[in-house]
């Protein structure tokens, strides 16, 4: 049973009786589906009148989240043209360097060969969590030392995964506040040194967030979305307290949808988004 299905069982709305309009409101808020989710869902649910239950609420709501994401992510591909470099952004704490970790090995299980790259240098943890990794993973990892810039250790992953061969290039990013708009320099800068080296670089910016963080979540990708520009969502957490209604706020304010959800500690905890198990999870 998923979060909404036990909120509305607590609200109890039956067929034919008086719906409380403000309560109801409150309930599907706590979905951290955002103001224009709710919005949306309510200007439908007062057009039903008479025919209003528990049931319809959940109706409404598979359809408005199912207009919004995908039925599946695109699963990511690696091209002759050289190596697809991926980069993780987002705020402290939502489980990056972890994530990229997931996301080389999920890749490596497939086939493809990755280089990671520690472009999270302002902390010496990060750095030596992400080689903790590769050497558990037998993916190298691209490093130097606390402090150095970024954009040029970026610089030489890139080059380093070019003469490799590899597949992929992921690159841990910082995490930084989007409202720190010289660490959002920063992150531009990064970019545009990928950029010179292959102009369709990075291929893919990944904005991760764990379904714990609720509209704050929203605000930061809006934030990343301008200053970098996102292409996909990793949900981290999603086996925690987090409804993951999050992902849906985020699609409908800027329209960058899930690409991966990751849960619990594990490596294998990261699976490719399937609009179906997320529905499952959310409702």
């Amino acid at each position: 049973m998923g979060f909404l299905t036990n909120l509305l069982g607590h609200l109890g709305i039956k067929q034919g009786e008086p719906v409380d309009w403000d309560e109801l409101e409150a309930t599907l808020w706590q979905a951290d589906l955002g103001s224009g989710v709710v919005a949306s869902m309510m200007a439908q649910l007062r057009e039903k009148k008479g025919t209003f239950d528990a049931t319809t609420v959940l109706e409404t709501t598979r359809d408005v989240v199912g207009s919004l994401l995908p039925e599946q992510a695109i699963p990511l591909q690696p091209s002759t043209q050289g190596p697809i470099v991926i980069f993780l952004v987002g705020a402290n704490g939502t489980g990056k360097t972890t994530s990229a970790a997931k996301l080389a090995h999920y890749l490596k299980k497939r086939g493809s060969s990755v280089l990671l790259a520690a472009a999270d240098t302002f902390r010496a943890a990060a750095i030596g969590q992400l080689q903790s990794w590769g050497e558990r993973l037998g993916i190298e990892v691209v490093a130097s030392q606390y402090g150095a810039d970024p954009a040029a250790l970026c610089h030489d992953a890139f080059m380093k995964a070019q003469r490799l061969h590899a597949d992929f290039l992921i690159c841990d990013t910082a995490g930084r506040l989007a409202n720190k708009s010289n660490l959002m320099q920063e992150l531009a800068k990064i970019k545009r040194t990928v950029a010179k080296l292959d102009s369709s670089a990075p291929h893919h910016v990944l904005f991760v967030t764990d379904t714990t963080t609720g509209s704050n979540a929203v605000m930061q990708a809006k934030e990343f979305h301008t200053a970098i520009g996102l292409t996909g969502l990793i949900l981290t957490k999603m086996d925690g307290a987090g409804k993951g209604g999050v992902a849906v706020a985020i699609a409908r304010e800027i329209g960058v949808t899930p690409l991966f959800l990751g849960s619990g500690e594990s490596i294998e905890d990261l699976v490719l988004f399937e609009r179906k198990s997320f529905l499952t999870h959310l409702i």
